[in-house]
């Protein structure tokens, strides 16, 4: 039954699973062993070397483009049905939609949510005429989504909507569409709303734009074309935080082998502890965003994590999950009985010059949300928690230990452990922290296997 144990498992790599089999699958035929043309050999080494795409590989990301918007340009404001009796949960909040007060808040609370979709016409991506992620970006376009969330709950009001949109379609119109009043609050929070989604923007300089996110995969051998998987786009964004300076006081957090070391969270965000005489005292603390890879299952997704993921998504802390289903990333913001609510980063949109003044926030934002049932989810994806100060990172470790503990599979789907663990980082090379590390089982009690799964991207000890 799928009885696979997440925390048994160690990343290697960063694919989604068939991705690896996918990415050979959909090369042209220059780069397979076919009985087509062959470009001469010094001239592949050198195109390889750089990954740029040829007029195939052109002509493809223009038909992809067009495809993806014929069938993605209408389910994205095709109505989706939800039942007036089961309460609908997104990211720590229910709303039972029994009345047009309550279809409201929903409605709010959803079109707020910032929405990363495929773009194209942008500046080419370093080494390679790439001028779209159209096709190969969605990964990555769903982390952004997951990080975006983020630095929402970081920088806005606690109680933050934007107040420009509701939903479309019967909801909406049941609420005629009316805006909110705008207060003080959203006069004073729309210009950080407005700057949050520059750092996002497809400009070689934003620094959680796509072409910074390419820029620091290929530290892990990803080019622009490749496929991302849900654990290397954790690193990729863990990198991007790091390397910037406008996300003040905030730091991210990437769980090793599905667990989470405590003494490492607090060494990342306790800034007392980097001071020349540490004080006990100091208040000081940068808040954390916790990413956690994991499996939830082996072929598909194990039915007995179901539970467990819903009470994920109940919590407060929860600032969604990546994943998506086979070869199709997805960011999952809640969740309505046995259906996952998502947005779908698959949307081929144009660029939006976000260096102009007022530009639209339009193409950000999505109203019309979807669901699909759980047993479609793919089993690899990660998970995404925020701490904004000390106590908050100490409830959420309780929290999340309760939601965990749900689960009827004997193996939970992440731990939270004392000690330190091995900084992998992007690159998988250890840097060898000094200290004692933790042990999740006692040693001897689960012994190293030969055999991998069939995407590579775990190893099953």
């Amino acid at each position: 039954m799928n009885s696979v144990s997440p925390s048994a498992a160690q990343y290697i790599g960063g694919v989604m699973q068939d991705e690896l089999v996918d990415s050979r699958r959909q090369q042209p035929p220059e780069r397979q062993n076919s009985f087509g043309p062959r470009l001469p050999q010094t001239l592949d080494a050198s195109r390889e070397a750089i990954r740029e795409p040829d007029e195939m590989d052109k002509l493809k990301a223009k038909m992809m483009s067009a495809w993806n918007n014929v069938k993605y340009g209408w389910t994205v404001k095709s109505k989706t049905s939800f039942n007036k009796i089961s309460p609908v949960t997104v990211l720590g909040h229910s709303y039972l939609l029994n009345s047009e007060d309550e279809v409201e808040r929903f409605s709010l609370a959803f079109v707020s949510r910032i929405w990363l979709t495929y773009r194209r016409d942008f500046p080419q991506l370093e080494g390679s005429t790439w001028t779209t992620d159209c096709g190969w970006g969605c990964m990555l376009r769903s982390g952004q989504m997951l990080l975006a969330q983020g630095l929402l709950v970081h920088l806005m009001p606690r109680d933050w909507a934007w107040p420009d949109k509701s939903l479309s379609g019967s909801q909406a119109s049941r609420c005629s569409q009316k805006k909110r009043p705008e207060s003080a609050k959203d006069r004073q929070a729309e210009p950080i709303h407005h700057k949050l989604v520059t750092w996002f923007g497809d400009q070689p300089l934003a620094p959680f734009g796509l072409h910074q996110l390419v820029e620091i995969g290929k530290g892990s051998g990803k080019k622009a074309g490749d496929w991302y998987g849900p654990c290397i786009v954790a690193h990729i964004l863990r990198k991007a935080v790091a390397k910037t300076s406008v996300a003040q006081n905030l730091a991210v957090y990437v769980a090793q082998d599905c667990t989470v070391y405590r003494e490492d969270v607090v060494r990342l965000c306790d800034l007392s502890l980097s001071q020349t005489v540490p004080d006990p005292s100091s208040q000081a603390w940068k808040s954390v965003i916790i990413l956690v890879p994991v499996r939830l299952g082996g072929e598909a997704l194990n039915p007995s994590y179901i539970e467990c993921v819903k009470n994920i998504l109940k919590l407060d802390c929860c600032i969604g999950i990546i994943g998506g289903k086979p070869k199709h990333s997805l960011y999952f913001i809640g969740f309505q009985d046995e259906q996952l609510l998502y947005l779908d980063p698959h949307y081929c949109q144009p660029m939006i010059d976000v260096t102009q003044v007022n530009f639209s926030l339009e193409s950000f934002h999505c109203s019309s949300p979807k669901k699909m049932p759980f047993n479609r989810m793919d089993p690899s994806c990660t998970i995404g928690f925020y701490a904004k100060n000390k106590k908050d990172f100490e409830s959420l470790c309780s929290a999340v230990s309760m939601a965990l503990s749900s689960s009827k599979e004997k193996y939970p789907i992440f731990t939270f452990v004392e000690g330190q663990g091995q900084d992998y980082g992007l690159e998988g090379h250890s840097s060898n922290h000094s200290g004692p590390a933790a042990h999740i089982l006692p040693p001897g009690k689960l012994g190293r296997s030969d055999n991998r799964s069939n995407s590579d991207e775990f190893v099953f000890l």
